[in-house]
């Protein structure tokens, strides 16, 4: 599961006995060694789904981590690129590896130190570190830095089935963690399940979004011949323009 260079059991269950924050701080320089960052062919497949929706200008990484969508925005995106993350750890991991040209600024997703600036926002696997309490804020943040016409795009994987083996494990990780959080502080938020493509749908087009699927079939079919993955591509429309919206993100680089 593991790459050798990973964290050991020991350097997990401190990082699992810690906040969320803390938690990525201490797991930072290990963490692209781990299942936790992004498969590449994942990255691939969404980066050909923008190129059927692009060009664009300014792109956003949303959670940012250390770094692996910012090659995506990098290929689809003809002006600036940026990565923001409340983890200090990951996005100096993030800047230690990642060519010059990418602002990397240290942020709260659910009050994004930017304006109306970007016309591309991605995010790959951060949603489960939000609350469902907490997701109507962060939807909302990621439609007000868009510019008209701009696009906030994450891929979210076909759920497993109830009697599959994955569908059982991430239950059981997401229940070990409700426990987890039940009887121990700080609080580490990271559930697997509840997250999926009608909550996704249902809670973007709250925040004022017109969203539409793109199928990924990089990343194969069910048995039934449905995708395993699809791009939820979320839209600012056009009519929401304000008279003052701002050209350039105003926030400072970690």
């Amino acid at each position: 599961m593991f790459e050798p260079q990973g964290p050991t059991l020991r350097e997990l269950a401190v990082q699992a006995l810690s906040s969320v924050e803390h938690g990525y701080d201490l797991l930072a320089p290990k963490f692209d060694h781990t299942p936790f960052r992004t498969p590449g062919h994942v990255l691939d497949a969404v980066t050909q789904a923008l190129h059927t929706l692009g060009p664009f200008e300014r792109g956003l990484d949303l959670c940012c981590g250390t770094g692996a969508g910012i090659d995506v925005l990098r290929e689809v995106c003809r002006g600036r690129v940026a990565g923001v993350d409340f983890s200090a750890g990951m996005l100096d991991r993030a800047r230690r590896q990642t060519p010059e040209g990418v602002a990397w600024v240290r942020g709260d997703a659910l009050a994004l130190p930017f304006g109306e600036a970007f016309d591309l926002l991605v995010s790959f696997g951060a949603f489960g570190h939000f609350l469902p309490r907490e997701r109507p804020a962060l939807f909302a943040e990621a439609y007000r830095v868009l510019r008209p016409g701009g696009r906030f795009v994450f891929p979210i994987g076909a759920p497993p089935p109830v009697r599959s083996r994955a569908y059982w494990m991430l239950l059981g990780f997401d229940s070990v963690m409700r426990v987890r959080n039940a009887v121990w502080r700080p609080p580490f938020v990271m559930y697997y399940l509840g997250f999926g493509l009608p909550e996704a749908s249902a809670e973007l087009t709250r925040a004022g979004f017109e969203v539409t699927l793109r199928d990924l079939p990089e990343l194969g079919r069910r048995p039934d011949g449905s995708p395993r993955a699809r791009a939820v591509v979320a839209t600012k429309p056009h009519a929401a323009e304000t008279p003052h919206a701002r050209e350039t993100p105003h926030a400072q680089e970690s």
